[in-house]
């Protein structure tokens, strides 16, 4: 098949951590075929979600917005299909539409979690979504083109299927293909839900790289587990390795076959994660929802991302600037040959020139990202970071250069003054050029829990404050 743009697969994996992959340095994890994807591409060493929650984030990578732009602030719970349910993008310029419009035909396999799971959107002519946000791995209830379909098959490997069925199908097609591919791995539940050929790979596993830590003082726990993990935290450990192996191996699948059709040298492929996870480190287990007071941890909110495109990109390199969720819009246009200006509008800009190996971004502009979850802002360079937490705190800084695991809280130092409030002017100057009131998350009392009641007549989907009854 020829095509006159390149083919585009985006994997997003569900709740992995920057450092749950064996390309940026796990010895104990195993993901070959991701792994090989990086030796023929470019893996970003500091790429950060835009909210350490995975409907936010999500929403994130779709729009080039940050939540308090879009509107969708928190795990979105409630109807997720049906009369009831809505589509939280709706009115919003959106990737998709953008590949829609330039001639692609889209196709979506495993998760949405943006309301309305039910209903295809423009350009899809593929559409097998999730029906929520979480699901077994043995029991979930998909969408095929709005019709629900109750499956009982392995999970990652049924979302795998669907994206080789789609592959497949394709080939009758002269126009570009986009595939969605969206893996629910490896997303809790986590002990007992996988096959027992990738749970028994870490039996004896010692887990050097993700140590259990003394509880964190802001641990959220349900019936005495943390609400992130499972009461044993050893089985849970197993869980979610074999989860991320098991993914690994069916992107193996999806991967071969592009090479069978022979697509690998016409389709960019990208992987990454909604957002970050801990699975004990920091003394919790979870992402920004896992602590109240809600965390920004580099676990939470860093995320793996690969990307090859064999002969448009170098291969085997490793980029350590600190890029961002924002950009991702911007970059994937431009690296297909579209104009990236559509999402570069907001905080996003293309970073298509450094992939392609140049020494800094064009234009210029300083190495900065920024992340929210409800009244919570984080803003990170290269070697500081600073947390502020509306409207009481606590707040915190770290000197990156001195301390990476973040264990000394340097927002009290008197020597620190100049600093932090140089990083607070940077913080509050960036949102308010991009929130948007109706949709600003600063009075956001989320709890973590779950998705609060929503104005019906907020076209921007933000959250309602006046009468707030706590997190569903």
């Amino acid at each position: 098949m020829t095509v006159s743009r390149p083919n585009l697969v985006l994997i997003i994996s569900d709740d992995q951590g920057s450092w749950a992959l064996g390309a940026a340095g796990n010895h104990e994890i195993r993901t070959p075929v991701l792994d090989a994807l990086a030796e023929r591409g470019v893996r970003l060493d500091r790429f950060f979600c835009a909210s350490p929650v995975c409907s936010p984030a999500r929403a994130s990578l779709l729009t080039a917005r940050i939540p308090s732009a879009h509107g969708v602030h928190d795990y979105l719970d409630g109807a997720h299909a049906g009369p009831s349910s809505r589509d939280h993008l709706a009115g919003l310029p959106t990737l998709t539409d953008a590949l829609a419009d330039a001639g692609y035909r889209l196709g979506l396999s495993g998760k949405w979690h943006l309301g309305a799971s039910d209903v295809p959107r423009r350009g899809f002519v593929h559409w097998y979504a999730l029906h929520g946000g979480g699901s077994p791995y043995h029991d979930a209830v998909m969408y095929r083109d709005g019709i629900a379909e109750q499956v009982t098959g392995y999970l990652t490997d049924v979302i795998a299927d669907d994206a080789v069925a789609f592959i497949d199908a394709e080939q009758q097609h002269d126009e570009p293909f986009f595939l969605a591919l969206n893996f629910t791995a490896p997303h809790k539940p986590f002990a007992g839900q996988h096959p027992d050929e990738f749970t028994e790979v870490y039996r004896d596993c010692a887990f050097e790289t993700c140590p259990q830590e003394q509880p964190h003082p802001w641990l959220q726990t349900v019936d005495g587990a943390p609400i992130g993990g499972e009461p044993d935290a050893r089985e849970a450990l197993i869980g979610y390795f074999a989860a991320v192996t098991a993914m690994d191996a069916a992107i193996g699948r999806v991967l071969d076959r592009l090479r069978v059709h022979g697509l690998e040298e016409e389709t960019i492929v990208v992987f990454l994660s909604d957002n970050g996870f801990s699975c004990g480190q920091h003394g919790f287990w979870g992402k920004g929802n896992g602590t109240f007071p809600m965390n920004m941890y580099d676990e939470s909110v860093m995320v793996p991302f690969i990307v090859s495109a064999p002969g448009m990109l170098p291969v085997g390199e490793v980029r350590n600037e600190v890029l961002s969720a924002y950009d991702l819009p911007a970059t994937l246009l431009e690296l297909i040959g579209l104009s990236p200006e559509p999402f570069e509008s907001g905080p996003g800009r293309s970073f298509a020139g450094l992939l392609r190996g140049a020494s800094e971004l064009e234009p210029p502009r300083p190495i900065v990202v920024h992340s929210e979850y409800g009244p919570v802002r984080m803003i990170r360079t290269g070697e500081r970071k600073y947390v502020h937490r509306h409207p009481h705190g606590p707040h915190e800084l770290y000197d990156l250069d001195a301390d990476p695991h973040e264990r000394v809280n340097l927002v009290d130092d008197p020597s620190r003054a100049e600093e932090l409030a140089s990083m607070r002017r940077m913080l509050h100057q960036w949102f308010v050029r991009h929130s948007v009131a109706q949709a600003d998350g600063q009075g956001l009392p989320v709890f973590g829990a779950g998705q609060t009641r929503l104005l019906d007549d907020d076209p921007l989907g933000a959250f309602a404050l006046p009468g707030w009854d706590g997190a569903q």
